[in-house]
């Protein structure tokens, strides 16, 4: 049956077109239910016996939830629980409108069998399509197609000969006028709150229910605490005469009354408004799209370098508490630059996602409203409702936010699910990777349908289209335990005296195809993400540790770069081909070290390292004469327990020349592709840059070098790294070290781009006109671009249009920007976590340190031996504050009589302190130098004997 709609429409030159929209409907559409035996349907989705037990449904019955209900109770729905569920094609249709994230979940959820969600399409069917009523507005429409769909659900199943034992349809609205209206036309309707209260034996499900408007009425306090938001349409307008700003909204993790909105201007021109005071934040959430307005230049003010943690009372108005907040601020305003100061006028898009955390139970007995505390400092404290505190304490537990009213302190939320015990090394793993957004689940049985089938070998047809280089000398160089094996290199004498030396780089593009699911799982993915002894891959493990990773003795695919070089390593020649690769040995760095040094060895594969080695050294005395910086950043690994995976044992690592000498020929292949690519795709090549500092960045690092008589030069990329090679200090050996580490922290951030959308291409840390990624495929999807894009440019492989789209190619460039950073973070925090529990079985220990950053009422300490950063606060509640006078000048921090500065020689003791489970930190107190009152005695630390082994 067909239904047609006829419109005629003006065309842009001012013609008439006429437009004839058909839509199709259907009498053969099944209704999914185990029940009926009037649908002839190949299987079923719905059960027969649908039983929930529910006070107000004692039937078995089918849920019917309308939009509003799938979008604000996507929690409820996804618990176990919540079955046989009918998801109407209204429903679907205007959820993925209004809502991608929960329109995934709810794809998600009707994908899982177990959970019976069955999609009817209801719009197709010609019983239950209705057409939109003259004056009926489109919300209402949908409304009354929900009402009609449920209607021929009940009669449908009622009239079905088997006797479906009183099988009923429960449509789920939080709408009056909606229910009301359903109630009139005699169907069975509850609200969802209503509804799932009435469930027996889950009394957590309720504690997941999103509060409605009627219940965050109740909750909230007669008193307005903050100004009204804007209605869209004055924001919008607001922003088109330049009265608003729009920007990203960007709380701080040290001070919870002070944020900034990052207002992204053309090109490379952008702005930070910086807000103060809670009145002033109006309710915006870390990460919110938001609409500011600039005060008056006489009330801007300077960013606050008071650490300030919201641990006031859970009342919604304290006004001794704000006049004190109020007072913290205001000591900042004359302390340095101001900067453009403004007030949040509204929220364009609200970033809120699920939070970890853990609750504050009440001090109220009987109480079911309790403060949440999450994780992240950056995000606000909210309140829930939940029956369960008893049982959640001491828990991590996930809360989602449903709404922040002007008459609230905090924003009102709800459970969502507890993530198992604080402190627990897996829970607080999970925390880490759900914090940093990272995706960790396993990978769908639709991307591992992708995978090769084994036993898996090498074709006749693969190896028509390679190069066979399997008799090469080729060997990989890596850290100890690595499975996930990108690169090897060889390097051999040519019968002219040249050299040949070829890094060849696993073929994951061969094994990913685009577009599949595997394909667009590692696209999402964009990076591995290592933790301490564990690796979340981007790529499943047959890939990652098996068909892609460049074992020795077995053969395998590989993309290879070779040069042809002279002996003092100038390129003479450069090719690339797809090739078929056979390692003779997988070495670890200190193996391929010994086996350089080792004068009695001479064999084909130590050959090949003496002479990558040496051409390795010519390559980066060149580079570091172009003005490639040589920066520092102490890394440490961690030696586990074989049984309880707990770190036994921290020491910062070694670097050695073999870790050079790969690194060298990685950055050459790196940018000999870049070159290749953007010759042949000047416009969609994927490359990868790295901004100079503005000067201003430089402000620590030059104040730190002059405190010791040494001057810095910043205003190259060269002559920055030539006066960091020559800086010195008589009898001060960590000096050089420590201004690399203050250099580092100087850096811009290294982002990925595309060639078509910038002009800007120079890396400013390798000095280097052009480079990309292309040596680590199996850990990063930049690299597999990358290798599609070469592929096409020396006619290996066929092109597909995504990879000559600019646009989506940038729109990539910023997920996988977006992954390297979280990762990076990731990776911090666990570090950070497992030196926790390192010093949780230390107990005190007392260590030399250096004074890295000097703070309004704190310095921060490295302590070398540990690669370890901690703060030494001077104004802790527990003690007299001793007279501080801060110079930011210097920057130096008297106290009392003793003046710091950076880079000053202090002992401290180290321990945990785990007073507060959610945010245990390293606490470093004062032994040397003495200062009456601060500085603590030195305690007794354990015997020599249990103390770790550390090799420096």
């Amino acid at each position: 049956m067909l239904k047609s709609k006829t419109f005629v429409k003006k065309t842009r030159s001012g013609g008439v077109m006429k437009i004839v929209r058909e839509h199709y409907l259907r009498d053969d559409i099944w209704c999914g239910s185990e029940a009926c035996t009037e649908c002839k349907q190949d299987s079923t989705v719905l059960q027969k016996d649908a039983c929930i037990e529910s006070n107000l449904c004692s039937y078995p019955h089918y849920l019917v939830p309308d939009t509003n209900v799938v979008l604000h109770q996507i929690d409820v729905l996804e618990d176990p629980v919540i079955r046989n569920v009918i998801i109407l094609q209204t429903v679907l249709q205007e959820v993925r409108h209004r809502s991608a994230p929960v329109y995934k979940r709810l794809k998600d959820i009707i994908h899982e069998k177990e959970k019976n969600f069955y999609t009817f399409t209801n719009e197709h069917h010609r019983e239950t399509f209705i057409e939109r009523e003259p004056g009926e507005s489109a919300n209402d429409r949908n409304d009354r197609a929900i009402r009609v769909a449920a209607k021929w659900y009940s009669q449908h199943l009622k009239t079905s000969e088997s006797g479906t034992d009183g099988l009923k349809v429960v449509l789920l609205t939080n709408d009056q006028g909606n229910k009301q209206k359903a109630e009139e036309s005699g169907l069975l309707v509850y609200k969802c709150e209503e509804y799932i209260k009435s469930l027996i034996a889950n009394p957590e499900l309720v504690d997941r229910l999103a509060l409605s408007n009627c219940d965050k009425k109740e909750i909230t306090s007669s008193k307005v605490l903050f100004p009204e938001h804007l209605p869209l349409s004055r924001i919008q307008a607001g922003i088109k005469s330049g009265s608003f700003l729009q920007g990203t909204f960007r709380a701080s993790r040290d001070n919870y009354l002070e944020a900034t909105v990052f207002v992204q201007g053309e090109g490379e021109d952008s702005t930070e408004v910086l807000i103060q005071g809670l009145q002033n934040l109006n309710r915006a959430v870390h990460q919110d799209v938001v609409a500011v307005q600039l005060l008056p230049r006489d009330q801007w003010v300077a960013p606050s370098s008071v650490v300030l943690q919201d641990v006031g009372t859970a009342k919604d108005d304290n006004p001794e508490e704000e006049e004190e907040e109020k007072a913290q601020l205001r000591i900042s305003a004359a302390e340095a630059a101001k900067k453009p100061t403004g007030k949040i006028v509204g929220i364009i898009k609200r970033n809120w996602r699920a939070f970890c955390g853990m609750l504050n139970a009440s001090q109220i007995k009987e109480s079911t409203r309790h403060l949440f505390t999450p994780a992240d400092r950056r995000i606000p404290r909210i309140r829930i409702e939940t029956r369960q505190a008893s049982t959640l304490a001491g828990q991590r537990i996930m809360v989602a936010i449903d709404g922040w009213p002007k008459d609230s302190r905090y924003p009102n939320g709800h459970f969502v699910r507890s993530l198992g015990s604080a402190g627990e090394k897996d829970t607080e793993e999970e925390v880490l990777l759900l914090e940093h957004d990272v995706p960790h689940q396993a990978f769908s049985q639709v991307v591992l349908g992708f995978l090769p089938k084994m036993p898996w070998a090498i074709t006749p047809e693969d190896m028509v289209r390679r190069e066979d280089l399997r008799h090469l000398t080729v060997c990989s160089v890596d850290p100890p335990g690595c499975t996930d094996i990108d690169d090897a290199l060889h390097c051999r004498e040519l019968e002219n005296g040249n050299l040949e030396v070829g890094v060849h780089i696993a073929d994951v593009s061969h094994f990913i195809r685009p577009g599949n699911a595997l394909d667009k799982e590692a696209a999402n993915r964009g990076t591995t993400v290592y933790l301490c002894g564990k690796r979340i891959d981007m790529v499943p493990e047959l890939l990652s540790s098996n068909l892609c990773s460049l074992r020795s003795n077995v053969e395998r695919l590989a993309f290879s770069c070779i040069w042809e070089m002279n002996h003092e390593a100038e390129i003479l020649k450069t090719r690339f081909t797809k090739s078929v690769i056979n390692s003779k040995a997988s070495l670890t760095y200190a193996e391929a070290q010994m086996r350089i040094d080792d004068t009695t060895k001479n064999d084909n594969i130590t050959k090949s390292l003496r002479g990558l080695n040496k051409l390795a050294k010519i390559l980066k005395r060149q580079r570091i004469e172009k003005g490639a910086l040589t920066l520092s950043s102490l890394e440490v690994r961690f030696h586990m327990d074989s049984e309880t995976h707990d770190p036994i044992d921290l020491q910062t690592k070694e670097l050695m020349e073999t870790n050079s000498m790969v690194e060298e020929f990685m950055l050459l292949a790196n940018i000999s592709v870049a070159q290749k690519i953007y010759d042949e795709f000047p416009e969609c090549a994927l490359l990868r840059k790295h901004p100079a500092p503005p000067p201003s960045n430089y402000d620590i690092l030059l104040k730190a070098a002059k405190s010791k008589g040494v001057e810095i030069h910043t205003d190259s990329a060269k002559a920055l790294a030539d006066s960091l090679d020559v800086a010195k200090v008589e009898g001060f050996l960590y000096f050089n070290t420590l201004l690399r580490i203050l250099a580092t922290r100087c850096m811009m951030q290294a982002v990925y781009f595309c060639s078509g959308m910038d002009s800007n291409f120079h890396h400013y840390g390798l000095a280097s006109p052009i480079y990309t990624h292309f040596t680590s495929p199996i850990r990063r999807y930049a690299d597999i671009i990358v290798h599609r894009l070469l592929a096409v440019a020396i006619g290996a492989d066929s092109t597909y249009p995504d990879l000559m789209d600019k646009h989506k190619q940038s729109a990539l460039c910023n997920n996988l920007n977006y992954r390297h950073k979280m990762s990076q973070y990731a990776q911090r925090a666990s570090v950070a976590f497992h030196t926790q529990l390192f010093f949780k079985s230390r107990g005190i220990l007392n260590e030399e340190g250096f004074v890295l950053f000097v703070r309004k009422n704190a310095i921060i300490v490295l302590i070398p031996k540990f690669g370890l950063e901690g703060t030494v606060f001077f104004d802790t509640k527990d003690k007299t504050i001793p007279n501080l006078v801060f110079d930011e000048e210097g920057p130096t921090l008297k106290v009392e009589q003793h003046t710091f500065h950076i880079f000053d020689n202090v002992k401290v003791t180290i321990s945990l302190d785990d007073s507060n489970i959610q945010h245990q930190k390293i606490r470093m107190a004062l032994i040397d130098p003495v200062i009456p009152g601060v500085s603590v005695p030195a305690p007794d630390v354990e015997p020599k004997a249990k103390k770790p082994k550390l090799d420096h």
